[in-house]
């Protein structure tokens, strides 16, 4: 796989993680946006031990398969590295994405990698959908989704979550997370971010669940989302709630 020409996100926050599979045209990407916000690792690190917690509730309550959206890299504590007895599917839109993520887990015969437009689930292969989230459908699984609400408006993120509700068993579980105004106060950062980024407030995050049930930990900031320990102290940029399928 060639050098990619432009940054990606999902490489960029690997590159926060301390990951391995970026580029120099992803860190070059990373420091400027630091350059304009600030140091960014203590946030992706929060958001990342989020996804760690979520994903381990779900399996306490019973949870083996996972289908998760926007999901970037595979690695540096995501959900197979978490859910070690799980099967999971990483879906994404991005080619250079996908090619990596499958080479990342070419070994591995409990986690796969394919396309998947979130706003769109008819588009992820049905094969490898029945391969790795074999309960789709009929059973409750765990649907991850996570750094997709900023770049989706109001409509199509509430008729997305609606459509994954219909399509779920009753009883599975959604984790997902809403950008905050934090980067208002950042008019060089929030450029970088492009016209699609959407922030919200708080008080607007609940409505756009649709269905979906909060869990009694409710839509609170990620450090504070179950928190082992005292909460870390960092920006408050990312809400994070796990939400269930009720069963009508």
């Amino acid at each position: 796989m060639g050098e990619p020409d432009q940054p990606s996100t999902a490489r960029m926050i690997d590159f926060w993680l301390g990951g391995e599979h970026h580029f120099p045209v992803d860190v070059a990407a990373a420091n400027a946006f630091e350059q304009a916000y600030g140091p960014c690792a203590p946030v992706f690190r929060e958001l990342r031990a989020f996804l760690g917690r979520a994903v381990r509730a779900m399996a306490e309550q019973g949870v083996d398969g996972f289908l998760v959206f926007g999901a970037g890299v595979p690695t540096r504590g995501n959900v197979h590295e978490v859910v070690t007895d799980a099967t999971v599917l990483y879906t994404d839109v991005d080619p250079v994405t996908i090619r990596l993520g499958q080479s990342i887990l070419a070994g591995s015969d409990r986690a796969g990698y394919g396309f998947g437009d979130a706003t769109d689930i008819g588009t992820i292969d049905p094969a490898q959908l029945h391969r790795f989230v074999p309960g789709w459908g009929r059973r409750p699984v765990g649907v991850v989704f996570l750094g997709l609400a900023a770049f989706l408006d109001d409509e199509t993120l509430t008729r997305t979550l609606d459509e994954l509700y219909s399509a779920a068993a009753p009883g599975s579980l959604l984790a997902v997370d809403f950008d905050t105004e934090e980067l208002a106060g950042y008019p060089q950062a929030l450029a970088m971010m492009g016209p699609q980024f959407r922030m919200r407030p708080p008080e607007a995050f609940a409505p756009l669940l649709g269905r979906w049930a909060p869990t009694v930990d409710g839509i609170v900031p990620v450090t504070d989302w179950r928190p082992e320990g005292s909460p870390a102290r960092v920006p408050d940029a990312f809400h994070g709630v796990l939400a269930a399928r009720g069963g009508d």
